[in-house]
């Protein structure tokens, strides 16, 4: 299972104050050096973290895998289109929300999400959906032309009780295997953390795992490297 790290939240914390740092760009360096095996970053309409500075610089400056979360914008398209991530991820977008919320409806939104994978596939770029672990989702995914899709996993890390996280484990795994059966690449991500982790990395069918805010705020303490170093060692089991 590797492992990317999502720097939203570094973007956040600088612009709390309209300044400068801390910078998303060196945290995402830093995290590569530490052994992360890529970079995500949500860039949103709004703009309420991460820029286009910091998309830009991470294009020129990331050595592993740049993936870029995105709606089905049209003037975000054009901007993947001129990045050129190694992968698109296709997620929901409202305004008002403080994190995203749930996964793509990829049922109900057939023509826009396979419009938006035709136009990335043309520049060159994978594309992955950000759905729930529901089967039809995923057969959608694969009818439309998606080359990955990323589990939502937030209702699985929002759950107390461990045989209700083991009810929802199963969930998500029979949908990893499903897609794996299809031919589609399967990360996952969303309010994964230093303790759930050990739950989740036994899901066999998972290829990569995004982690953000749990890694951000635990570098607060500990500092970059050594936060990546402790999620990359319990998702290897070393811990």
């Amino acid at each position: 299972m590797r492992l990317s790290i999502n720097v939203d939240h570094v973007a956040t914390l600088r612009n709390a104050r309209g300044e400068s740092q801390p910078d998303p760009v060196t945290f995402a360096l830093m995290a590569e050096e530490a052994g992360a095996d890529g970079v995500v970053v949500h860039l949103r309409e709004d703009r309420r973290h991460i820029n286009e500075r910091d998309v830009y610089l991470l294009r020129d400056l990331v050595k592993t895998k740049l993936d870029l979360e995105m709606s089905c914008s049209d003037e975000i398209i054009r901007i993947a289109g001129k990045v050129l991530p190694e992968l698109a991820t296709l997620v929901p977008e409202k305004r008002q929300e403080l994190t995203t919320e749930g996964g793509l409806n990829v049922l109900d939104n057939m023509e826009l999400v396979g419009n938006t994978i035709n136009q990335l596939h043309d520049s060159g770029i994978l594309v992955s959906l950000f759905i729930e672990p529901d089967l039809n989702q995923i057969d959608a995914a694969k009818e439309l032309g998606a080359d990955f899709i990323e589990i939502h996993t937030g209702v699985f890390a929002n759950l107390v009780k461990e045989e209700e996280q083991i009810e929802e484990l199963d969930r998500i795994s029979i949908a990893a295997k499903h897609a794996k059966k299809l031919g589609l690449g399967v990360n996952a991500g969303h309010g994964l953390n230093y303790q759930n982790i050990k739950l989740f990395r036994e899901l066999t069918d998972i290829d990569e795992v995004s982690i953000g805010h749990a890694v951000i705020a635990k570098a607060l303490i500990v500092g970059v490297k050594e936060a990546v170093r402790e999620m990359e060692a319990l998702i290897n089991r070393q811990q």
